[in-house]
């Protein structure tokens, strides 16, 4: 099939399912559920071979784990769709309703936003959080995802597409390019007759390609050069558990951080001990100036964990547990800092002064910001979306974790009683 008939069929999909009961699409999301798990040792096999061929070709560690799927992963996955199923339905929900003056009632309610095009690198999870998410706001998914995923995601869109078929909704709803051939996401890039916006999940250069080719409009985010600052009012001790949290719980993903500031009138006793603290599990640090004088009398094991940064170190999104570390002398400095290396993902501040938490959130205009906790919060199932179909880090039209809500968009409607301008 081109990649046209497949648009076009996804087009007359999402018209379909866009008049899709409730009821119905959440059945589809517990089938979802429900198939994965009847269809997890089929799932985790295609994984398995997935992760085998990506070893052989030397992909990262980190990508790799990105790509695995266990049990507790297929696990995860399937409580998030039966999640998604108990949450409240936003096509149809109408708000900011009036009245004018002449009688005219006004309304704005949502729609789906109609078919989208999702390009995505290593994570098959990614699969089943898209189909769940367009299902509920009954909208049409073309989903590309990474040639080293092909085999998981062939197992995992079968059980989406056959969930649909229990409640009768079409299965063109989910489409999945099926040839790893990189000239088959510049065709979708093209496809603007039929796709209705396009949103990359991967490195900075698919995100490039994609704003550059795309006749589509395209969301662009889940690249994140991460911060916590580590102000001179913290709770050092509560600190090292936010920081150790945010950097190991899954250093492989786009909420996880990459770079700690300290306030200089505590670095001196703060930065040996979170070097003690996380290089026992495995962290390595690349500390600037300021922040290497700290360290200089650690014991010599300790000091092996640590080099100088590097010109780019600040600029690295390190998907593993590496931490780049930095001595600042003020709020004022932090706050300069991560205006200009963040990529407005997720950034935060540790500390006690109610002040200098007042700041930070008003001067750091990331699409998440923190107050005394991990970045690794900045995800659509801890924030009580359910899901995400990605992390926008844009301003148009969403910021953050895209679930429902900002898979819709709304229409205005007017009642009248036979109402004519005058």
């Amino acid at each position: 099939m081109s990649l046209e008939d497949l648009g076009r069929r996804a087009r007359i999909a999402s018209r379909q399912l866009a008049l899709a009961s409730t009821e119905r699409k959440n059945q589809a999301l517990r089938a979802m559920a429900d198939g994965l798990e009847q269809q997890r040792a089929a799932i985790l096999q295609a994984n398995q071979e997935d992760v085998e061929a990506a070893r052989r070709s030397g992909l990262s560690e980190a990508l790799i784990d990105r790509l695995l799927l266990n049990e507790k992963r297929l696990s995860g996955m399937a409580a998030d769709l039966r999640r998604l199923a108990e949450l409240p339905d936003p096509v149809g929900e109408r708000f900011d309703e009036t009245t004018l003056p002449n009688g005219l009632h006004l309304y704005r309610q949502r729609v789906p936003l109609g078919v989208l095009g999702v390009i995505y690198e290593s994570r098959p999870n990614v699969t089943l959080d898209v189909a769940g998410l367009c299902v509920k706001t009954g909208n049409a998914a073309i989903l590309r995802g990474g040639s080293e995923t092909l085999r998981s995601n062939r197992a995992l869109v079968d059980v989406a597409r056959a969930a649909l078929q229990t409640q009768d909704l079409p299965l063109d709803a989910i489409q999945f390019i099926d040839d790893p051939d990189r000239a088959r996401v510049l065709e979708l890039l093209k496809l603007h007759e039929y796709v209705d916006v396009i949103i990359p999940r991967g490195g900075e250069a698919l995100h490039r390609f994609c704003r550059e080719h795309s006749q589509i409009p395209v969301i662009t985010g889940g690249i994140g050069i991460c911060h916590l600052f580590v102000d001179e009012s913290a709770n050092l001790e509560k600190s090292l558990a936010v920081i150790h949290n945010a950097k190991t719980q899954r250093p492989s993903v786009c909420n996880a951080l990459d770079v700690v500031l300290v306030h200089q009138a505590i670095a001196a006793s703060f930065l040996p001990r979170l070097v003690e603290h996380l290089g026992r599990d495995g962290v390595t640090f690349r500390a600037e100036p300021r922040a290497w004088a700290c360290l200089t009398s650690l014991p010599s094991e300790q000091r092996a964990w640590v080099q100088p940064a590097g010109p780019n170190d600040f600029d690295t999104e390190w998907l593993s547990l590496v931490l780049s570390l930095k001595v600042v002398d003020s709020l004022e400095e932090a706050i300069a800092h991560i205006i200009a290396h963040s990529t407005a993902h997720s950034d935060g501040i540790l500390t006690g002064n109610a002040e200098n938490a007042r700041r930070f959130v008003a001067e750091v205009d990331s699409a998440a910001v923190y107050v005394n906790a991990s970045t690794r919060f900045t995800d659509g199932g801890q924030f009580g979306l359910g899901a995400e179909v990605a992390v926008s880090t844009q301003r148009l039209h969403v910021r953050g974790p895209m679930g429902l809500r900002e898979l819709t968009t709304y229409k205005w409607v007017a009642e009248g009683d036979y109402h004519v301008r005058e």
